[in-house]
């Protein structure tokens, strides 16, 4: 499945919720859905500079593609990075560095969102894009 499947298949998701409560909890249950980081990953190099939580990512290339794992201690948070995860995991260096992620705008995530979780939004979808950068940039 493609980038854009991915967001479009979010966006449907979203939009079958008019109330952005009904969103939020979309959102928790996502993020209790995500696999608990293991703790060897948890460290300083692997915090998201920028985040009011606490938000690791980790991220590993194998056959061509980028495979994203994550954990916060904030379950909002957590639930953004697993949408993050959901799209970009999966894909090689250049499909992420290339895709507009436009399912945040779409669902209006960024705008129901606390100016500190929205910058914290872009420091995690920066953070994917470095990875993808350090990767390609390897030639691995």
């Amino acid at each position: 499945m493609t980038i854009n499947e991915k967001q479009e298949e979010i966006i449907a998701e979203f939009s079958d919720f008019d109330d952005w409560m009904d969103r939020y909890q979309l959102l928790i249950d996502l993020g209790s859905e995500l696999a608990p980081l293991d703790e060897q990953y948890k460290t300083e190099q692997n915090l998201i500079e920028g985040c009011q939580s606490r938000v690791w990512l980790h991220a590993d290339y194998q056959e061509g593609v980028i495979n994203f794992r994550a954990e916060s201690d904030a379950v909002i948070v957590k639930g953004i990075i697993s949408l993050l995860i959901k799209v970009v995991s999966g894909h090689t260096p250049d499909e992420i560095l290339n895709a507009d992620l436009y399912f945040i705008d779409k669902i209006g995530l960024k705008e129901h969102l606390s100016p500190t979780r929205s910058n914290g939004l872009l420091s995690m979808v920066k953070q994917m894009r470095m990875y993808a950068l350090a990767f390609k940039a390897k030639g691995a």
